[in-house]
């Protein structure tokens, strides 16, 4: 697997092909994160206002961390090599996620006992610390010390089977392949479905959903492997040439009622599995797009400038607003322009956060850790004209 001068996958095919629409769409997919979390804050005195930010706007969380777990399977197959080794991955992928994590964590349980007068104890600490917090269906362990870094678990999961995914997938006729992303997707609306078996109470805050089934559906590693394993599936069917004539701007659209349902299906059945096919859809036109040198909105310099910065802006953003000046009084509130100005403030201040987060922490520490010294090679031997003349 090729990486990318920040030590991610550089999205760079068998045939050399890059995916910049796909790092500019990563930049949206984390703005999408930091919205819902801005609108179920609860800043706005505008009750009315603030009801239909929670009912309309909120579930835009959802298609963001969506996004990313199907991008992530995309990616790595687009970039992964035969000669890979598991090991070699792993240790890419570990030099990639953990600096930030570790940065982010530490920060937050500065600001947690310095500012927000929690008491740090081992449950809220240790868990996310080793990023296996999203394994309970505790709140207290789960939101940790920074919230978001949830994720990052079920990205462990991930890169752990990852190595055996693809070489499964890659087993699967071509023909074949459209038939297994059906499976998947059947796969994530019967987690909805066995969530129902799940306790009813505690309820969550914001959603009519309660903390367990929402912990199965959206939290658990092992139910969110199944989109992961859809990207990987996708990224097969665009290198086999299986894509459908669907432009980017058709995928796209698919959303639109993807979210509706989101918004509109009841519990557990509207939080993954609506925008599961359109972001799939997505991801896999975007890559096309690349590929065939059509128009993207993705592809511009600013775009894939924002993109790099998308995993320290997504790893920071609930940091700043929980101990920034949006969340410096718990429970204040703002007219309506006032708190939009907050939440701008707050959207600059992450920015800005992420720059240094990736700047002085992400790309080092890739450089540094992500690839192994090479030893020095021997002279290559003269090559054996009976197998070049065969094998051209």
């Amino acid at each position: 697997m090729t990486t990318s001068r920040t030590g991610g996958p550089s999205a760079v095919s068998a045939d050399g092909s890059r995916l910049p629409s796909l790092t500019g769409m990563r930049f949206i997919a984390s703005l999408m994160v930091f919205v819902c979390h801005a609108a179920v804050y609860g800043i706005f005195n505008d009750k009315d206002l603030g009801a239909a930010l929670v009912t309309y706007v909120s579930k835009l969380g959802f298609v963001g961390v969506g996004f990313f777990f199907i991008l992530s399977g995309f990616v790595l197959t687009w970039s992964a090599r035969d000669t890979d080794r598991p090991l070699t991955f792993w240790r890419r992928r570990l030099a990639k996620i953990f600096p930030n994590h570790l940065v982010t964590w530490a920060a937050g349980l500065l600001l947690m006992t310095w500012i927000g007068g929690y008491a740090a104890t081992v449950s809220n600490t240790v868990p996310s610390f080793f990023l296996i917090q999203a394994w309970f269906p505790v709140e207290d362990v789960f939101f940790g010390t920074n919230g978001p870094s949830w994720s990052l678990a079920a990205e462990l999961l991930f890169y752990l089977s990852f190595p055996w995914l693809v070489r499964w997938v890659r087993a699967i006729p071509a023909q074949r392949l459209w038939t297994w992303a059906g499976i998947l997707f059947a796969g994530v609306v019967l987690v909805a479905l066995a969530s129902q078996l799940l306790p009813s109470d505690p309820e969550m805050p914001y959603y009519p959903i309660s903390w367990y089934q929402y912990w199965f559906v959206y939290c658990l590693p092992l139910t969110r492997l199944l989109e992961f394993a859809l990207g990987i599936v996708m990224a097969r069917i665009v290198q086999t040439g299986r894509w459908i004539p669907l432009s980017l701007g058709g995928a796209l659209l698919t959303l639109i009622p993807g979210y509706a349902l989101t918004v509109w299906l009841p519990d557990a059945y509207g939080i993954v599995a609506p925008t599961v096919i359109p972001l799939a859809l997505v991801v896999a036109a975007g890559a096309a797009a690349d590929v065939k040198g059509t128009s993207s909105p993705f592809r511009g310099r600013t775009m894939v400038r924002l993109g790099e910065l998308s995993f320290a802006f997504y790893m920071v953003h609930m940091l700043v607003m929980w101990y920034g000046p949006m969340g410096r009084v718990p429970g204040r509130t703002w007219d309506t322009l006032p708190a939009l100005g907050m939440i701008a403030l707050t959207f600059a201040l992450t920015t800005a956060a992420a720059w240094l987060l990736y700047r002085f922490v992400e790309v080092p520490a890739v450089r540094r850790f992500s690839n192994t010294r090479k030893r020095p090679q021997p002279a290559p031997a003269a090559p054996d004209r009976s197998l070049t003349d065969v094998a051209g």
